[in-house]
């Protein structure tokens, strides 16, 4: 089973690291381990419920409250923020309270209502079709999409793929683009391809009888001869050439594993925790590696909440953002242990957010701006950066002529994309090249990096 899964992955032309990169590995490159940074994007998968992570427990709580009904979160439960950001005093979902001493030491910064824009836009002019807009808003597949980079065009690349691709030259390298999973938009670019890393040692290191912590065994090597074959025909050829890149990453990757500790801070039991606590072991080692610059892509949850968004079930938004909370605060608690805090961010992110108003089944239905939050030791954070939007139902920051409480984002995924890959390392000229919505907002990035 574990061979067939590592072949469709094959397939999916997903781990396509140099043979380099053991190279690195073996020797060590001390010199570059101080210069190392790495995004790591959790996607909430479905459309994650913002107004019930971030809510204002000022005067606009009432409005909040009155809007939401069976949905809203008692001003009692929930978890107070730190001072006054963004017009407003906040509280978050209690189920996120493990985060909150994060915000509150300057490490968790939140960003209010983003999403997808063209230009810059209100409610009004989106109402009276005043301004374009994404193409196919509200909907999930093209909306993860959109907001991972798609430009709705044969180009299929994300804005993270694109930008390590014009990264300067001394910072690209062979094992930059990453995905935990099959979902990968955000992180394929043009012309470089993503490396698959599976949740443990033994997803990266077994194929079939092949151990590729043991070079010389005997399925090993029928590995390696299998992909150092000569073919006539092209495409098998080319296969031929993919498994050797392959099996070049396979035994690179293997060997990180041996070289990390597990990390031991509790991630709680979620396979979101699994993903992290994977990435948080592999961290140390790819900087010790001397790789430079990464992007990790985790594609985690069911946050498509129509129904029952409340409570202890598994499906419901409560149970979800609980695994969230512990699995983000572990991740946070190991980089610091392991010593890359200061070279990690980590932007929770979601394909659009929900109507404020509750659908009839105890949910929230598909709206469009959200509130996304971006934590780690190089984050300028106690803060809510960006304009918060009112809760009223059919107030000057709804677009939705039944009043539903669709908020027009404020805040580009343009604007994040371009902070975000600034931080790492992309000139202010390439940019533009990578987010072509960008030259469209007056202001490029936003105040969420110390450095």
């Amino acid at each position: 089973m574990q061979r067939r899964s590592a072949l469709r992955a094959l397939s999916s032309c997903l781990p396509f690291v140099g043979a380099a990169a053991g190279g690195l590995l073996a020797s060590g490159r001390d010199a570059l381990a101080s210069d190392y940074r790495a995004l790591v994007v959790v996607f909430l998968n479905g459309g994650n419920d913002g107004s019930n992570c971030l809510v204002p427990t000022d005067a606009a709580y009432a409005d909040y409250e009155r809007a939401r009904t069976n949905l809203a979160l008692p001003r009692a439960s929930l978890v107070p923020l730190a001072g006054e950001s963004a017009g407003h005093r906040f509280g978050i979902h209690p189920a996120l309270a493990p985060l909150a001493p994060l915000y509150d030491q300057g490490r968790l910064a939140f960003i209010a209502n983003a999403g997808p824009l063209i230009v810059p836009a209100t409610a009004g002019q989106v109402l009276d079709r005043a301004v374009p807009v994404p193409p196919f808003l509200l909907s999930h597949f093209e909306q993860v999409a959109i907001t991972q980079g798609w430009a709705a065009s044969e180009d299929l690349s994300g804005w993270g793929g694109r930008g390590l691709e014009v990264l300067p030259a001394a910072l690209r390298h062979s094992m930059a683009a990453v995905s935990m999973n099959s979902s990968r938009t955000l992180v394929v670019g043009r012309q470089s391809a993503v490396t698959w890393i599976g949740q443990d040692e033994g997803m990266q290191r077994y194929w079939g009888n092949a151990d590729f912590a043991q070079a010389s065994s005997l399925g090993t090597q029928s590995a390696l001869r299998l992909a150092r074959g000569q073919f006539a025909n092209a495409y098998t050829q080319e296969y031929a050439r993919t498994l050797e890149r392959a099996l070049a990453d396979t035994t690179a990757l293997t060997a990180a594993f041996a070289a990390g500790p597990v990390p031991t801070a509790d991630f709680g039991d979620s396979s979101l925790a699994t993903y992290l606590r994977t990435i948080a072991q592999l961290l140390p080692v790819f900087k010790r590696m001397g790789l430079r610059r990464q992007i990790f892509l985790v594609d985690w949850g069911n946050f498509d909440t129509h129904g029952v968004q409340r409570g202890s079930a598994e499906r419901t938004q409560d149970y979800q953002l609980a695994r969230v909370g512990k699995a983000l605060a572990g991740f946070d608690a190991s980089n610091i242990a392991s010593g890359v805090d200061v070279d990690v961010a980590t932007l929770v992110m979601s394909e659009f957010g929900r109507t404020v108003r509750p659908a009839s089944g105890g949910g929230s239905d598909h709206a469009w701006g959200n509130h996304w939050w971006l934590m780690g030791g190089p984050v300028h954070g106690g803060q809510v950066v960006g304009k918060f939007p009112s809760p009223v139902l059919g107030g000057p920051d709804d677009m939705d002529r039944g009043r539903g409480g669709r908020f027009v984002p404020t805040t580009a995924t343009a604007q994040v994309a371009a902070t975000m890959l600034g931080w790492l390392g992309v000139p202010a000229s390439g940019l533009d090249v990578v987010l072509p919505e960008l030259p469209n907002f007056a202001q490029k990035t936003l105040p969420l990096m110390r450095v």
